[in-house]
């Protein structure tokens, strides 16, 4: 059954998580684990956020969006994936600073932990080079962790009543057994409230194109992604529909990989809806980029958001499906209100 469990962990390590192994240089999908998405709310409309991003989690989406902010904010959140076998956290601060600017602290970390090492446990008793379950010593059984960390800080600032923008500090840190990884990397974003009803916005993520470099030796290059999107906002039925559209285009030639391609530009689309009634609950549906239903609803307390998330995944009788939730805390006091100019 051991040996069993590791085969399965390694099918998934080089099937689901190629962005971990280091082995590839210069390929597509070394940043994959950082566009897995933030945020109940966010998750719940398949990602469509460029636009809408207003709370501290747009110091993933767009750093631009922080500019919104008039109170301290706090979130968290987790989630388990292919039947908890992958963890996935995520983490983030953000403060008003002055009239207009603000400052954000967040982290995303992917892991798999205690990965079974079987390479020095193998005893080939029969000479035949295949391994069978009774040549397995336990005893030599050691294990390991796999994990990509991200650190973003973001900075925001508001132009005028209708314009802001943004930009991010990206600093990534991957762990496989004895291997490790640093890189940096930039984003930079920006908002416009187009009229009081249509929003606009655009994240141009890893811009400068980000290096990660191996201790082995090997290098790997996270290309740039362009995320536009935007956002209708219409009061009806005692609160607000919110109809909102992303698209990334990507330039690392993954053709029919992608949703739609033109030569090595490739566009991933991502559509949500968003119902809220009147600041207090709210329901959400949403399709990602591969296509998945993704369906959320969010709890509005007084200082505190509750939201959640489900996302629905092909072949889920052996993957299982996704459950998402996040606790986002609002320090809405006086004495921590944005200063007005």
């Amino acid at each position: 059954m051991k040996l069993k469990r590791c085969s399965q962990t390694l099918a998934f390590l080089s099937f689901f998580l190629p962005s971990i192994a280091p082995c590839a240089s210069n390929g597509k999908y070394a940043g994959e684990f950082i566009a897995i998405g933030v945020g109940g709310r966010a998750l719940g409309l398949g990602g469509a956020y460029a636009a809408v991003a207003n709370d501290v989690t747009a110091g993933y989406w767009n750093p631009a969006g922080l500019s919104k902010l008039m109170y301290p904010q706090l979130t968290l959140m987790h989630d388990e994936r292919f039947n908890g076998l992958i963890n996935y956290d995520y983490g983030a601060v953000a403060l008003p600073v002055g009239a207009n600017a603000s400052l954000a602290v967040s982290a995303i970390r992917l892991g798999i932990d205690n990965i079974a090492n079987t390479e020095k446990a193998w005893i080939d008793l029969n000479n035949d080079g295949i391994p069978q379950s009774n040549e397995i010593d336990y005893n030599r059984i050691t294990y390991f962790n796999t994990a990509d960390w991200a650190v973003y800080f973001s900075y925001a600032k508001k132009a005028t009543e209708q314009l802001s923008y943004g930009a991010n500090l990206k600093l990534i840190r991957r762990e496989n057994g004895d291997a490790s990884a640093t890189g940096i990397g930039f984003d930079i974003g920006v908002q416009y409230l187009l009229t009081d009803r249509i929003a606009l916005g655009a994240t141009f993520q890893d811009v400068t194109t980000t290096l990660v470099a191996w201790n082995t030796g090997t290098n790997e290059l996270i290309s740039p992604t362009l995320k536009v999107g935007s956002a209708y906002f219409l009061d009806a039925l005692g609160g607000r529909f919110m109809p909102a559209i992303d698209v990334d285009f990507r330039f690392e030639n993954r053709q029919s990989a992608s949703n739609a391609h033109v030569g090595r530009i490739s566009m991933d689309f991502h559509t949500g809806l968003e119902f809220d009634f009147k600041s207090l609950v709210a329901l959400r549906l949403g399709f990602n980029e591969l296509g998945s239903l993704n369906l959320g609803t969010g709890i509005h307390l007084p200082k505190f958001d509750i939201d959640y998330s489900f996302a629905k995944f092909d072949g889920a009788e052996q993957l299982g499906n996704t459950h998402r939730i996040s606790l986002t805390f609002t320090l809405e006091a006086e004495q921590f209100l944005r200063s007005t100019p």
